[in-house]
């Protein structure tokens, strides 16, 4: 598959098969073409892309190459990496009704399919919501309700856990097992954060088959997940995919056994002196505490869903329940703070507020204009290209402003697509692009960053976590609203915890996640890794392990005897039973 203006193919030599009734996981880095692969299937490409494509589809044992998206449509049911474009009816059950009436469906069914659907994807309780004003995480759980809701014969997930909470998290798992346990669907699934996918099974808990995509969108393994992990978690961490933590810690410590291990509890624990540091890599070391005034601040903050209508409205009618209320809050010059909360807690309208693009129900916002790094890269985008959307508003000379763009391009690993059209790139490319842009204006000493790693692979979001804590050293404050507690853990010097409709909980990160009520009321879960280093470590040498096992690279070879990775030779291309 070729794009027009680029030499090399977005997707080469790629072939799979899935039965009815299997599970597989499609691996690689950011920008190797695995929402493309998806996009195949489904018809987007070529229909609506203008993309050269080779070789054939074929759904139920007929030959769908030719098959355009709406024939495509009945065996096929789809969550986008972006969802929210998908949503098109004002409410959620309308939403998840409208697959089924494109379908024909019986009227006297649809109700109940509607409930079964909401309920596998853990989105019962939001049947009769507003889609408007759902959260990025709830508009991801009705989007997979609505493709489960027609029971279609391959389910194609894309991403579909990168906005959830632990819950959400949990549903989608439960969703994929139920789905193929009944026999209705097989599925084909991308996903980054396979970790929480996998859950406490580890790899043996994630889909049974996985194909593995290389940079250049080239095969580069295949065959049982367990298996493919094995072998090649080395070649996947050091391309910068995340893994289960198991393969993870097999790739960088070439141990097996995960953190039951003995020689990987020790590895974590070492304090090596004078290791070098490589560009892109946080620094072991957290960073001395040198806060300054407070650059952005809250008081008795109120925030709520704007009413239908706008403004106007809102003089004649009631305001609408808020989301949060009476919150306090100061950003000060020199720190990262982690927002964090279950989905629909309130993340992305505080941070909307205190950007000044959500009016506040209630209280005031103190301090200059900060930049906003929006959930969905695509609404801030303005540009033709991607250094036209970098350079878009930035003040001096022409050769002033080509540095600043330079600099950032080869800061967020863009500069491969400087002159692409930025609605062309990858979703982690967009969410690079978005950070990189904003982060040009230097003038705007306040960052907010509404979940900006979601999307990212490992080697991107390890790249994302170094700019962020640069950016509080040359004196900015940021906030930023994440899930992943791992990276929060990482990063954050301080955490502001959202629950109830409140501020439920604020103070540095290590001692607010040691709190087991905080995060069990926010409807939070620490991931294994993050725990252990918890109960194990001090608050330096626990941020310590963090950072030195995301700075890691695999070993070329294991220690002897190990049983740890090899260099393996890459499966078949061709995935059958």
């Amino acid at each position: 598959m070729r794009a027009p203006g680029r030499s090399t193919p977005l997707l080469s030599d790629v072939s799979l098969h899935l039965g009815a009734g299997e599970r597989m996981l499609v691996l690689g880095p950011s920008g190797s073409g695995k929402s493309s692969l998806l996009q195949v299937l489904t018809g987007v490409i070529p229909f609506s892309q203008n993309l050269a494509l080779e070789g054939a589809v074929h759904l139920g044992g007929v030959d769908a190459t030719e098959l355009p998206v709406i024939e495509r449509s009945r065996r096929l049911g789809v969550v986008a990496q972006d969802p929210a474009a998908a949503v098109c009816l004002a409410r959620v059950d309308q939403e998840v009704a409208l697959p089924l009436e494109n379908h024909g469906v019986d009227r006297s069914e649809i109700s109940g399919r509607i409930d079964d659907a909401l309920g596998l994807a853990g989105a019962g309780d939001l049947r009769e919501r507003a889609t408007g004003g759902l959260s990025g995480g709830e508009v991801q759980r009705v989007a997979l309700a609505a493709a489960l809701a027609a029971r279609p014969a391959v389910l194609l997930l894309d991403e579909p856990t990168s906005m959830l909470d632990p819950a959400g998290v949990r549903a989608v798992r439960a969703a994929v097992d139920g789905v193929v346990e009944r026999g209705e669907s097989a599925v084909l699934m991308v996903e980054h954060r396979l970790d929480e996918l996998a859950g406490a099974r580890g790899p043996r808990g994630l889909p049974e088959h996985a194909v593995v995509l290389d940079g250049e969108g080239r095969m580069l393994a295949a065959g049982p997940t367990v298996q493919v992990l094995a072998e090649n978690a080395a070649r996947l961490h050091d391309a910068g995919c995340w893994l289960p933590l198991e393969s993870e810690l097999l790739a960088v410590v070439g141990h097996p056994g995960g953190l039951q291990a003995e020689p990987v509890r020790e590895w974590l624990r070492e304090r090596p002196t004078g290791e070098p540091q490589t560009a892109g890599t946080p620094q072991i070391d957290p960073p001395a505490a040198a806060l300054g005034e407070p650059l952005l601040s809250a008081r008795s903050l109120q925030v709520g869903h704007p009413s239908p209508g706008g403004r106007s409205a809102r003089r004649r009618r009631p305001l609408a329940p808020p989301v949060l209320a009476g919150v306090d809050l100061d950003l000060r010059a020199g720190e990262v703070v982690a927002l964090l909360g279950s989905n629909g807690s309130g993340k992305t309208s505080l941070l909307l507020t205190l950007a000044g693009l959500l009016p506040a129900q209630a209280g005031a916002v103190i301090g200059a204009r900060p930049s906003m790094v929006f959930q969905y890269p695509e609404l801030q985008f303005v540009g033709h290209r991607v250094r036209d959307e970098i350079a878009f508003g930035l003040t001096g000379s022409g050769s002033e402003v080509a540095q600043v763009v330079d600099r950032q391009l080869r800061l967020h690993r863009l500069e491969h697509v400087a002159d692409r059209d930025p609605y062309r790139l990858s979703g982690g490319e967009k969410r690079r692009l978005s950070l990189a842009a904003m982060l040009a204006h230097v003038d705007r000493r306040v960052l907010l960053a509404d979940e900006p790693t979601f999307g990212l692979d490992r080697r991107d979001t390890v790249a994302t976590a170094d700019v962020l804590r640069g950016e509080a050293a040359q004196g900015r404050a940021v906030l930023f609203s994440s899930h992943d507690l791992r990276f929060v853990a990482t990063v954050a010097d301080r955490v502001i915890v959202l629950a109830d409709g409140r501020k439920a909980a604020e103070g540095e990160t290590t001692a607010v996640l040691r709190d087991a009520s905080v995060v069990q009321r926010a409807g939070l879960e620490l991931p294994a890794l993050v725990a252990w280093v918890l109960a194990e470590f001090d608050d330096v040498d626990a941020v310590r392990a963090l950072r030195r096992l995301s700075a890691a690279s695999a070993p070329q070879e294991p220690p002897a005897g190990s049983g740890g990775p090899r260099r393996a030779t890459p499966s078949p291309a061709e995935v059958s039973r």
